[in-house]
């Protein structure tokens, strides 16, 4: 698990076999999380969002750094579809053409960085100022499902990032 900046073992020390589903075997250990991991994640995301730089960061940073995650994940589309594929049995076909599309929502959403502001509204009554104004709004926590976590995790997080969530 990554929390707070750095990969970390479940709290409780345990762990679980990942199982290929085509081999039936063991090619991967798991850390078993439960809800202190889970508070332990939070905690770091808060800590992030009070005293981190990111949702302090001009958007167009936001957004350069978004598209530099998005350029990752085409140099490694191959080999995050191969441990998809693993992970949850599915054609490499499938999982290829979804590992090819995942910065696709980074780039889109990182366009959108640089546009989140604000803006003056009317009002009906007269001496009110009324203005909507976009910004963070702190921890987002996203649960996927099992049968496609990159592709689903992208539609959630990207935007969340790109507003400046944590």
């Amino acid at each position: 698990m990554f929390i707070g900046g750095e990969w970390v073992e479940a709290l409780s020390g345990r762990t679980f076999d990942s199982i290929d589903p085509y081999t039936g075997q063991a090619w991967a250990q798991v850390p078993e999380a439960g809800a202190a991991d889970v508070d332990s994640a939070v905690a770091a995301a808060r800590g992030a969002f009070d005293e981190g730089p990111w949702p302090r960061l001009a958007g167009v940073e936001r957004a350069r750094i978004m598209r530099r995650l998005a350029r990752l994940l085409e140099e490694h589309a191959e080999e995050l579809a191969v441990i998809e594929v693993r992970d949850n049995g599915k054609l490499l076909r499938e999982m290829a053409g979804q590992a090819a599309l995942l910065p696709e929502f980074y780039d889109y959403f990182a366009g959108a960085a640089d546009k989140i502001g604000g803006e003056v509204l009317d009002s009906a009554k007269t001496n009110f100022f009324v203005y909507q104004l976009f910004e963070p709004v702190g921890v987002v926590g996203a649960i996927t499902a099992w049968n496609s976590p990159l592709m689903l995790l992208a539609y959630k997080l990207a935007p969340a990032l790109a507003a400046g969530c944590t």
